[in-house]
């Protein structure tokens, strides 16, 4: 991920609502990148910017929305170890686009913002 610091520093002036609308966000383009992209490092530097994200923001959260961001984040992290293999595989870029939008859809929730 490029420019961590930068990102972190901004991310870290908004409210968690905001954060984690933001998380959505990348976790919507991840959804995206991982079925259309011929690029595997897109979705790459995707996964590992949500993961940052999450480590950033987990502790301010409810004790429950904590611990599924956590579980996110470690599943985000198995998904980046095998994304390069994961990648070539068409059925692999599906599933991780349907998770990823499931993961959206769950941070969208935490918000608060719907």
């Amino acid at each position: 991920m490029k420019n961590k610091e930068k990102l972190r520093k901004r991310f870290l002036r908004d409210p968690f609502p905001r954060r984690m609308g933001g998380l959505a966000a990348t976790l919507g383009r991840i959804s995206s990148s991982a079925r259309n992209s011929n690029d595997p490092n897109v979705v790459a530097d995707l996964l590992d910017e949500a993961r940052h994200l999450i480590e950033w923001t987990a502790a301010e959260a409810e004790i429950e929305t904590a611990a599924e961001l956590v579980r996110m984040q470690r599943m985000l992290t198995l998904w980046l170890k095998a994304w390069d293999e994961s990648s070539q595989n068409p059925n692999q870029r599906l599933l991780l686009s349907v998770q990823a939008k499931d993961w959206s859809d769950r941070a969208i929730d935490f918000s608060g913002l719907l």
